[in-house]
């Protein structure tokens, strides 16, 4: 196979909600859904008790003409479609139910013509490699592409590698749109009998269809850097040792709506997950805000579908965003909803949220570039990101042979490509995380939560950040020396994380 030409690609998203920013079909303004019941059924979450079951709430779904289609009494929610278009409000208030909300918004048609639409705008490096230069040889004993991973070298992982097991006995699961199961880089660390889909309506399918990749590169990707084999093919992932599953909240047409993501938590929680990897926030709203009441609704659904699954020890690990937003600010939104229109142009502060990755419990992570800044596009804020982890940046040059500033991992069909984003960051902390649980068999979830502050490489705040070179700060770094602003904790360190 020739060499593909590495390119920079301007990427240009509105429709999908993965951290990277990935390209997504353009969806078209179909109307509300009316009373009468025409249209295609709408999707809701209804929230019941926390405990106690929900025959209920289910009881007075179908009482207010709802039908339900899927159900988790563990934490007392449940999804439901109607074809009435009100029927949120008419349910709220009914026995059973706490809230209830849209999960989507009501314009669910697709256009025929899927061609690229949005405001926010992603650069993303991304070429593949020669299939002989993946598997060649390497004197010194490292990976054959090992020279191009400088995020590697940045968080230690190599020397990790000679001082621990490596994530041996730790399982991650990667919440994405699919893993390549045949991939020589991950073929043999993949779990397929504990893989699944949640893309159906929240209706999990351990079916290889479900969970396999069909459209999208982007959790395979993910899956790489977490856990490529070190085994003289193509790269070397954080934890090469690690088992990886294979969640798929990812739908094709690139949206992870709140259905999807429940379903995510609740099949890690339920299938000896260590470690979770969710590099998205949930559609369709950049910030879900409890002043809704639809919005609020999803929010403590997936609030308790989280929580859940770090009952069950789980460690969330979650990507901070795309969008250069300080998350402890107030924050202009004029791109939600993102899959129909009209789109709301709102200040959202208090009381709105990113999900999942503002929610208790998880680790959320900003993205840095080859020369250990903020990256460009990474979403900050002090007290909203707990730490730093390498994900690219098009504006900083890597010391490596293609001097790429993106991130180098597998893609399906056995090739490797780049990619930026805190997609890219997340499955670092993921995959040093699961060092820490493979050297600490008996911490729970939330003692590796801090020991991955602990262990962290403090970066200080920059006495100026002007990535686009205007003269002008593109962001506003708080925290001083610790650069917590920027930072959290600091750059994960996956050497300190293992001595």
């Amino acid at each position: 196979m020739s060499p593909k030409p590495l390119r920079l690609k301007p990427l240009r998203t509105i429709g999908s909600a993965l951290a990277l920013t990935m390209l997504a079909p353009a969806v078209a303004a179909a109307g509300p859904l009316n009373s009468a019941g025409t249209g295609d059924p709408a999707h809701f979450v209804v929230v019941g008790p926390e405990h106690g079951g929900l025959e209920r709430t289910a009881a007075s779904v179908r009482a207010a003409n709802g039908e339900v289609v899927q159900s988790w009494p563990e934490i007392g929610v449940l999804l439901a479609t109607s074809r009435d278009s009100e029927f949120a409000s008419e349910v709220r208030g009914d026995p059973g139910v706490r809230a209830a909300g849209a999960s989507r918004n009501l314009a669910e048609q697709l256009p025929e013509n899927n061609g690229e639409s949005g405001s926010e705008t992603l650069e993303k490096r991304r070429g593949t490699l020669a299939a002989d230069s993946a598997t060649r040889s390497s004197e010194d004993g490292e990976e054959p592409l090992a020279a191009e991973q400088w995020d590697m070298r940045m968080i230690n992982a190599d020397e990790a590698h000679e001082n621990s097991d490596s994530g041996e006995g730790v399982t991650v699961g990667v919440l994405d749109s699919g893993i390549d199961p045949d991939h020589p880089d991950l073929a043999a660390n993949l779990d397929a009998g504990r893989s699944v889909g949640c893309t159906e309506n929240g209706t999990p399918d351990p079916s290889r269809q479900a969970w396999a990749p069909t459209n999208s590169g982007h959790g395979t990707h993910v899956a790489g850097t977490v856990a490529a084999a070190n085994n003289g093919v193509g790269i070397s992932g954080v934890a090469p040792n690690a088992t990886l599953v294979s969640i798929k909240v990812v739908n094709d047409e690139g949206f992870i709506y709140p259905g999807s993501a429940i379903c995510g938590f609740m099949w890690a929680a339920e299938h000896g997950v260590d470690v979770t990897n969710s590099s998205y926030f949930i559609d369709p709203w950049y910030l879900w805000c409890q002043r809704d009441p639809d919005q609020a609704a999803v929010a403590e659904a997936v609030r308790r579908a989280v929580a859940y699954a770090r009952g069950n020890d789980v460690l969330n690990v979650v990507a901070a965003g795309n969008s250069n937003w300080n998350l402890s600010k107030r924050i202009h939104d004029t791109n939600s909803p993102n899959n129909g229109g009209p789109t709301e142009d709102r200040w959202t502060g208090n009381g709105c949220q990113v999900l999942p990755g503002e929610l208790p419990g998880t680790v959320t992570v900003s993205a840095v570039g080859p020369e250990s800044g903020k990256s460009f596009y990474s979403n900050y804020g002090i007290g909203s990101v707990d730490v730093a982890a390498p994900g690219g940046d098009s504006r900083q040059t890597a010391d490596t042979p293609s001097g790429n500033g993106a991130v180098l991992s597998t893609l399906p069909d056995g090739e490797y490509g780049f990619y930026q984003g805190t997609s890219m960051a997340s499955p670092h902390v993921a995959g040093v995380a699961a060092l820490i649980r493979a050297e600490h068999p008996h911490w729970n979830a939330r003692m590796v939560n801090a020991a991955l502050r602990w262990q962290a490489d403090t970066v200080p705040c920059p006495k100026s950040y002007d990535t686009d070179g205007d003269g002008e700060d593109d962001a506003k770094c708080r925290g001083g020396r610790t650069g917590a602003g920027f930072y959290g904790a600091g750059i994960v360190d996956a050497l300190n994380a293992v001595r």
